[in-house]
């Protein structure tokens, strides 16, 4: 009974996988477009199979009529991007066309399929067109949003319809009126002994500006290529150190009483080894270099003189050193605690790199902040 029910299984998994492969499953959904495919693609592998023949010229006969039935509706209806359902039915119905022209064995059902290569055409044209003229009419809004819809809409008609006439011209005008221009501040610090190194984080923060592709529509400017530009700005970002500390020094002192039992300390008269303990006082210093420093990143809209964004962000770096000492039997300690007592205390980096290394993680703050901000616009 089980080899009869794994028989019966099998042989409806094999009608079902025919089916598929035929497009007759496809055909009873009414989704034509996928039956013809299937059903060329059986008759390439298999030209004389009954149920492929048999689904083949009906698909593609439903196929046409869909298409050129939803053509019609499309001609008549009042949207705006109705050449571009236009478009993809003319296409859809080329393709089909020429899955059919690449199989010898359909073109005995469906002789001659029909091309539409003119009136796909004149779609991609006036599918470019009607962008096109949806586009200029948000740029006659004057505002940042309606320039963004614009540029969309440009170059969607470029994509349709490339040498559609000034189209270039209109992307690159609609793009400018979409941009919000920022003037980035450079971060500004009360010190000459700093100076370099605030410079070289000053540097980190325009190289990041100047690659910047979190938002397309957003485009930040130092002080220097405004004013070269003469630039109108949108916004500006301003930083500078609320306050800062370099080198804080800690030094702590920590002691162990070390003891180590069954060590040999010696031999007795017939030469045997002896075993005892041994002790050590065991002195570890730690020397912490605390630098620190506030940034404060605010945003203020050019056109109201409104604070958009405020805040304050927090850097610390610490550089750490150890040493240690002992006094009593150096068998007390183990290899680490004596590999220990051979180092000797450190002089921690200068100022200056202390001061680059707590900018680091305002630095990733501060770029963490204006991705998040600017990809509102």
């Amino acid at each position: 009974m089980k080899t009869i029910s794994r028989l019966r299984y099998f042989l409806y998994l094999s009608i079902l996988f025919v089916g598929c492969t035929t497009g007759k499953n496809a055909l009873q959904k009414g989704d034509y477009d996928a039956a013809v495919s299937k059903a060329v693609d059986r008759l390439k592998s298999s030209p004389q199979n009954k149920e492929a023949l048999e689904v083949l010229p009906v698909a593609f006969d439903l196929a046409i009529k869909t298409h050129l039935r939803k053509i019609d509706e499309a001609k008549v209806s009042a949207d705006a991007l109705k050449w571009e359902s236009i478009l993809y039915r003319y296409q859809r119905i080329n393709q089909l066309s020429d899955e059919v022209n690449a199989c010898p064995s359909c073109l005995r059902l469906v002789p001659n399929p029909p091309k539409y290569v003119k009136e796909y055409e004149d779609s991609r044209y006036q599918a470019a067109e009607a962008r096109y003229v949806l586009g200029e009419r948000a740029l006659r809004e004057n505002n940042r949003q309606s320039a963004k819809a614009a540029y969309n809409h440009f170059v969607k008609a470029e994509s349709l319809y490339p040498s559609l006439k000034g189209i270039k011209d209109k992307i690159e005008d609609a793009y400018w009126a979409a941009v919000l221009k920022v003037v980035v501040q450079p971060a500004i610090i009360n010190s000459n002994t700093y100076r370099l190194s605030n410079d070289y984080f000053q540097q980190q923060i325009t190289n990041y500006l100047a690659t910047y592709r979190g938002n397309t529509f957003v485009r930040f400017y130092t002080e220097a290529e405004a004013n070269k530009q003469k630039l109108r700005a949108d916004q500006l970002v301003e930083l500078h150190f609320d306050d800062f500390i370099v080198g804080q020094t800690y030094v702590k002192e920590r002691v162990e009483k070390l003891r180590r039992d069954s060590v040999v300390i010696g031999e007795d008269r017939r030469g045997n080894k002896v075993y005892g303990s041994v002790t050590a006082t065991y002195s570890i210093f730690e020397k912490q270099v605390s630098s620190s420093g506030l940034l404060n990143f605010a945003v203020v809209d050019l056109n109201t003189n409104k604070l958009l964004q405020n805040r304050k962000l927090a850097g610390t770096y610490v550089w750490v050193d150890s040493w240690a000492s002992f006094k009593g039997d150096e068998r007390a300690l183990d290899k680490q605690q004596f590999a220990l007592t051979r180092k000797r205390e450190m002089m921690p980096p200068p100022p200056g790199n202390l001061f680059v290394e707590f900018t680091k993680p305002i630095y990733a703050q501060l770029v963490d902040n204006i991705t998040s901000f600017y990809s509102r616009y």
